[in-house]
């Protein structure tokens, strides 16, 4: 459920403040009244997570000064002004300034409504970019969102610590679902170009015209600056880097070779081949090839990444279980060796996939993880990979995965984590030393 969107209300008149905000309340907003301009100033920040609705006229400091002292707290910040009869050319003023909108006394209700409704959409859009931007902009935020400790996430991770203090052009290639966007906004976020811009553009969602203009210029009046030139001192993305066509290819070269040493602009250049028997270097030429792929990064298939298979499909099943307000589903031993032999051909997004689904069937109460492993074809057994693995990987993922479920369902509460396995305590210390799991992360 979406959280009631917040409303400060400024005005001198009690009465006034009391009907906006009952109103508004009525109206499935979270009030809050303030009879000063002095006091809302006071409570009001870059991160209010709402709008203002102000008076014009108010004794000290008036509506007027207030926003302008609130476009300098925040110039994205929605504020409504009321105003009395006879003062609309002040909310003209007003609107020139920066105010979102504004209402004449006396005003219909419904239509204040429908205003604060409007304005609340804006700022959390608003704020939600702006989350947005802080988290992309987090390298240890990212880093995290890269789950798994297999050898092979280990050693994506160390390539993107070490590739992102360097200065370079990068190629990332990987099957499709792996996370090679995610990729690329973690290489951003760990190096010196952290605060500096990030720009992502599908090479596949153009046609060849549009997308030189997007790409190189000149842009049509409806159209944002071309990518090279908007990516300026930051880090420019490009997505399905093999759709190039042979002059784009060309047009790319002679913008990353002009642009010299160091570049003034990275290219990070995602590579998502599909088809057998094709590879980057086999669709790209040379030239360009050799200067995006002189550092490089391959993200590693999901079937790779052991029993990272698991620790992913319980995070992801958790997050579901959260916002769909049900339980989250509970992997038996065989379940979990069907999820650690399962192909993934679809990695990662497939496996989101699938435990979205299954926490919808814990909902309803019917199905089970194993009938949505099913292949798609006639054959009606679970489709497993042909790589044979030894016994114990099976039990000793199944086994880490159980002691971390029960550890985060009881919050790293020992005695009843033990309660619940049926181990004693230096069994359990054992095993969470081996799995590599500490009481610290569950508290």
């Amino acid at each position: 459920m979406t959280k009631a969107m917040k409303v400060a209300i400024v005005d001198d008149e009690k009465d006034m403040r009391q009907s906006i905000s009952q109103w508004l309340a009525l109206s499935g907003f979270d009030t809050e009244t303030y009879a000063s301009a002095e006091d809302a100033l006071k409570a009001l920040n870059a991160d209010f997570p709402g709008i203002v609705v102000s008076d014009i006229k108010m004794p000290g400091m008036d509506g007027m000064q207030l926003l302008r002292k609130l476009r300098g707290v925040d110039n994205t910040l929605p504020v409504i002004m009321i105003t009395g009869h006879g003062d609309v050319p002040m909310a003209v003023e007003a609107m020139r300034i920066g105010a979102y909108d504004f209402l004449e006394k006396p005003f219909n209700p419904d239509k204040m409504t429908d205003l604060a409704r409007k304005a609340s959409q804006a700022r959390r859009l608003t704020l939600d970019n702006r989350a947005l931007r802080r988290e992309l902009s987090d390298g240890s935020a990212l880093m995290n969102k890269l789950i798994g400790t297999s050898p092979a996430m280990e050693r994506l991770k160390e390539d993107i610590l070490d590739l992102g203090q360097a200065d370079g052009h990068v190629l990332i290639e990987g099957e499709t679902g792996t996370g090679k966007t995610l990729v690329a906004h973690a290489l951003h976020a760990v190096g010196a170009r952290a605060n500096k811009k990030f720009l992502l553009m599908s090479c596949s969602a153009f046609d060849e015209e549009t997308l030189s203009r997007r790409l190189f210029g000149p842009a049509q009046d409806d159209e944002p600056e071309p990518a090279i030139v908007g990516a300026r001192g930051g880090s420019l993305v490009l997505e399905d880097i093999e759709a190039l066509s042979g002059p784009l290819q060309a047009r790319l070269l002679t913008a990353i070779n002009e642009q010299g040493n160091p570049a003034e602009t990275r290219i990070v250049a995602i590579c998502n081949l599909q088809d057998e028997g094709k590879t980057c270097e086999s669709v790209l030429r040379p030239d360009l090839f050799y200067r995006l792929a002189a550092l490089r990064i391959t993200v590693p298939p999901l079937r790779q990444r052991g029993e990272d298979v698991l620790v992913l499909f319980t995070r992801m099943a958790e997050q579901f279980a959260e916002e769909y307000g049900c339980e989250t589903p509970q992997v038996t031993a065989q379940e979990a060796a069907q999820l650690l032999q399962a192909p993934w051909p679809g990695n990662v997004r497939q496996l989101v996939n699938v435990a979205e689904r299954a926490v919808l069937q814990n909902r309803r109460g019917s199905g089970t993880i194993s009938s949505l492993l099913m292949s798609n074809g006639d054959d009606s057994r679970p489709a497993m990979t042909t790589e044979g693995k030894p016994l114990k990987d099976f039990v000793d993922a199944f086994e880490r995965m159980l002691i971390d479920n029960t550890m985060r369902r009881h919050k790293g509460s020992i005695v009843a984590v033990m309660d619940e396995l049926c181990l004693p305590r230096r069994t359990l210390n054992e095993k969470m030393a081996k799995y590599g799991l500490q009481r610290s992360d569950y508290t």
